[in-house]
């Protein structure tokens, strides 16, 4: 169905404009069991877009990081978010035959929404035409970061401790990793019994990315503290960042909804600061001339009362 929200203006660092977001729309998925159902929010303006494609976290759905979505569509992204099969709103049982491999299916929905840009902007009334494909990135929150972190060339490691199946796309320019979890060997046992692809591997991660951690967040699949989550940008080579929130739990202030019941650590000023942050790391990731990661990156660290570290290699 078909929504026209204009993102809230509160510590933009530019105009928003208004948002066009259309859900579902259906990619046919065969073998999967189920067709693929994505929403897609865009500006109702403008030409040439970026494209972030957005990989929720575990039971979410299309319909959830609004927060995220309305104010990076609202600055000049289309942005993807598809519904994975550990959805809530799918129902499919633990004891579904595709539940082992579920995390893969989470990796070829996502190539599947690259393969379907065309269709998916031809769903959306005046998007077809309007995506730059040549400026593609992928994020994620949680899983979904697991999932968004393969196409940027992380891997999985096997019972040998050999690395997997390279699951990297060309397309893919750029990422940003929230609350991405870190090395297998810190697994609780719990988690290393029934989450084997949690192993993962970020030396072949070479594509650049944002990398954001809470330093109050304490996984109970991890035998180690908050620190876990910076992992991803210690161990991967190339043009990274970490930005970490103070005070952020796993829901880094409420990403996933205006009014998610998940939330624990509810606070707007940090959600805003992600808003602006990814908005100026993608901006400036996708295209060279733009420097308001830079700026963007000097105000923070300049900022007295900042809600927020960064940090870059």
């Amino acid at each position: 169905m078909p929504e026209s929200p204009t993102a809230p203006t509160h510590q933009n660092t530019d105009t928003p404009v208004t948002v066009t977001t259309v859900h579902p729309i259906v990619l046919p998925a065969p073998g999967r069991g189920e067709d693929l159902q994505v929403a897609v929010s865009a500006p109702a303006t403008g030409d040439g877009l970026p494209v972030i494609v957005f990989s929720h976290g575990f039971g979410a759905s299309m319909r959830d990081y609004a927060p995220l979505a309305d104010f990076w569509a609202a600055h000049g992204f289309a942005v993807v978010r598809p519904t994975h099969l550990d959805s809530r709103t799918l129902g499919i049982p633990a004891e579904d035959p595709r539940t082992p491999r579920i995390w893969r299916y989470r990796v070829e929905d996502l190539k599947r929404v690259l393969d379907g840009l065309g269709a998916l902007a031809a769903s959306v009334p005046c998007l077809a035409g309007r995506l730059d494909h040549d400026r593609v990135a992928v994020a994620g929150h949680s899983w979904g970061a697991q999932s968004a972190s393969t196409l940027l060339g992380a891997r999985v490691l096997g019972p040998d401790g050999i690395p997997g199946e390279d699951m990297s796309d060309p397309r893919v320019k750029a990422g940003v990793l929230l609350a991405l979890t870190g090395l297998g060997d810190d697994l609780t046992p719990f988690a290393a019994e029934h989450f084997p692809f949690m192993r993962p591997s970020f030396d072949r991660m070479t594509a650049p990315a944002l990398v954001v951690a809470g330093d109050h967040d304490q996984s109970a699949l991890s035998t180690r503290g908050p620190d876990w989550f910076t992992d991803p940008y210690l161990h991967s080579p190339g043009d990274k960042s970490l930005l970490t929130l103070f005070g952020a739990e796993h829901s880094l202030g409420g990403i996933k909804g205006y009014e998610a019941a998940e939330t624990t650590d509810e606070h707007p000023g940090r959600v805003a600061l992600l808003q602006r942050l990814t908005t100026a790391f993608l901006r400036s990731a996708l295209d060279p001339g733009d420097t308001g990661w830079k700026e963007a990156a000097a105000a923070l660290a300049e900022d007295p009362g900042a809600l927020g570290r960064l940090e870059s290699k």
